[in-house]
């Protein structure tokens, strides 16, 4: 498994390739660049999140949500209250994407999930990491993933789950969520052990979380390896020297 990128690498990469521009560059390495550059305005939500194991896309989390004026508060900014809400959301789209998508044969049991009639999810704990204070206007991405395997944890009671929060315009992480969710059985008034029809489908999602990690981690570390040959090319060669007018031969 490739290591996981530095916290900062999108802002990084595009710092790096505006440094490789201004010192100069031939027209070749321009359109290499901006092959760089359109990758990175593309694909920075998939990679960011992937790099991590969290996937996106078919309505798994909660996706290009806008942040409405109310959200903040007398301070300026989001008021942290909403970030549970948030995740909430995404976390009710994670669980119905498994009933309408991935087990639709079993669509009742797992809208049931979110019904206090059978065997239902609680939150049992949550804790949230804020990374810095988000403000209107923005858009934001939610998803969330799973903290172990479910062959790791054969008795459990209760889903781990991680939660990413990603601010569109600061294209960055904003909030971090951790969640304990338990099974609960509402005819018993107890907890219960994971249902073996949530089992076998997160035992599968464990899996493609491990080859989204594999895929994002791989192509960001492909962007990296780019950018550094254009720069061996341009302000990092032994010969270099820096002409604002024109790249050298």
């Amino acid at each position: 498994m490739p290591p996981l990128p530095p916290a900062r690498w999108l802002t990084d990469l595009r710092l790096r390739v505006g440094k490789c521009i201004t010192f100069g560059c031939s027209p070749a390495q321009v359109s290499q660049l901006a092959v760089v550059t359109r990758a990175l305005a593309n694909e920075w939500r998939q990679l960011t999140a992937g790099s991590e194991g969290y996937l996106t896309g078919q309505r798994r989390g909660l996706e290009g949500q806008k942040v409405v004026w109310g959200e903040m508060d007398s301070f300026g900014h989001v008021n942290n209250v909403v970030y549970a809400r948030y995740a909430e959301s995404s976390r009710v789209n994670w669980i119905n994407h498994f009933a309408l998508h991935v087990d639709p044969a079993r669509s009742e049991q797992w809208l049931g999930l979110m019904q206090a009639e059978t065997i239902g999810l609680i939150m049992k704990s949550l804790t949230i990491e804020f990374k810095f204070p988000m403000t209107y206007p923005d858009s934001i991405s939610v998803y969330h993933r799973l903290r172990l395997s479910p062959e790791e944890t054969p008795r459990a009671t209760s889903l781990l789950l991680d939660c990413m929060v990603l601010s569109h315009s600061h294209k960055r992480i904003v909030a971090r969520l951790y969640e304990d969710v338990s099974f609960y059985d509402y005819r018993k008034a107890g907890k219960t052990q994971v249902p073996e029809f949530v089992r076998v489908v997160l035992t599968d999602l464990w899996q493609q979380q491990q080859q989204e990690m594999l895929r994002a981690r791989s192509r960001i570390w492909e962007l990296a390896a780019a950018v550094e040959r254009i720069e061996k090319q341009t302000w990092d060669r032994i010969d270099a020297v820096e002409d604002h007018g024109s790249a050298a031969a």
